[in-house]
């Protein structure tokens, strides 16, 4: 009860220091805040002029555009088409390759263990054909049997 009826007679003063930091800013703080304020004032200048010449460049040339637009627009059109084109051929070439090379890559791994398979194949036709041939044997014994 005691903390809580102290906490109400604090002045709003002390509330509010009580949020600030105990010291004030170090001087690597204060150099910052000195060079950078300006700095961003001037960008902001240069910002805000950018701005307005492009708004007075866009209304002197929007008439041209309206005037010339029987021009432009299909100009701009077959620009468009043949980057478009070009950039389409191009991906289809890299896809392509990069295809074959990964194709040549996996071609020259199966060439080196391919004779390995081949000789693995033939054992097991060979011990197959060999189990086949007893088993038959066998069938043609029981049966000759009386």
């Amino acid at each position: 009860m005691a903390e809580q009826h102290h906490h109400q007679q604090q002045r709003p003063t002390d509330v509010i220091n009580s949020y600030l930091p105990d010291k004030g800013p170090s001087t690597s703080q204060v150099l910052a805040a000195v060079t950078l304020f300006p700095l961003g004032g001037v960008l902001l200048c240069l910002a805000g002029l950018i701005l307005t010449g492009t708004v007075i460049g866009l209304a002197v040339a929007t008439p041209l555009f309206v005037i010339f637009s029987p021009i432009l627009v299909p100009a701009v059109l077959t620009i468009a088409l043949a980057v478009t084109g070009f950039l389409t051929s191009g991906a289809f070439g890299i896809t392509a390759l990069s295809s074959i090379s990964w194709l040549l890559n996996y071609v020259r791994r199966m060439r080196g263990s391919l004779p390995e398979q081949l000789d693995h194949a033939r054992r097991r036709v060979q011990e197959t054909v060999g189990q086949k041939t007893r088993d038959a044997g066998q069938k043609t014994q029981d049966v000759m049997r009386p």
